[in-house]
């Protein structure tokens, strides 16, 4: 979402300086980002960009679809399914995955489905919602595993994103929910990760209690090279 939230602001700041439709826009911009990624540095092609403001949307785009790219080709292809595939391959399988990664981004974003407040906010609280509870405990509690490190992140983001389905209107419409909606606390969708970093947190620490603790390796090298990188 934070991907598509770039792209929109790449969209519109392209139309407003050509003058051109915001769909237009939008895929120039995305020419713009996917020459910084084949380029790998920003700074290669700034005599292209007019505006600080488009320099700084390219440049955190281009790193978004790097990381992504990277992670579906090696994370997911590699170390999953073909652990076996050659470097060219994985690079061929890269470039490939970006570009569908950003054209996939780039239509979301054409469509308009939200103000690029509600994009930005929600992609940060879907984030603390998977994310936080598993970077701190997985440093700081010796007791946490991968089990409840799974649970946390889903539960985090199932608590999160419900929320946003259920509240937001243009969500609403997508997953043609009929229910009517429900505020907690009369707190808006977009901050809805505060809850789901709560519900992160309870989850990761239950089943971290009740599955195998990690091994005495695991346990040592977080502490070594996570906790105390430099021995302190």
């Amino acid at each position: 979402m934070y991907l598509v939230a770039q792209i929109y602001g790449v969209g519109l700041i392209t139309a407003r300086l050509t003058g051109v439709d915001f769909v237009i826009g939008v895929f120039l911009g995305l020419g713009g980002v996917l020459v910084c990624s084949s380029l790998g540095d920003i700074r290669a092609v700034t005599w292209m960009v007019a505006a600080g403001g488009l320099a700084a949307a390219l440049s955190t785009a281009d790193g978004l679809l790097l990381t992504i790219a990277n992670a579906l080709s090696h994370d997911s292809y590699f170390r999953v399914v073909n652990p076996a595939a050659s470097a060219p391959r994985r690079v061929a399988l890269s470039k490939v995955t970006l570009l569908a990664v950003a054209l996939a981004a780039a239509a979301v974003a054409a469509q308009r489905p939200a103000d690029i407040v509600f994009l930005v906010s929600a992609a940060f609280s879907l984030a603390v919602a998977a994310f936080f509870p598993a970077l701190v405990l997985g440093v700081f509690w010796s007791r946490a595993n991968k089990w409840g490190v799974v649970a946390g992140m889903l539960s985090g983001l199932y608590v999160t994103a419900h929320q946003m389905i259920l509240n937001e209107p243009w969500l609403r419409q997508v997953f043609r929910v009929s229910a009517a909606p429900s505020l907690w606390f009369g707190i808006s969708p977009i901050a809805a990760g505060m809850f789901g970093m709560a519900a992160g947190w309870m989850a990761m620490m239950l089943v971290s209690v009740l599955t195998v603790s990690p091994d005495a390796a695991t346990r040592c090298y977080v502490r070594q090279v996570l906790r105390f990188p430099n021995g302190r």
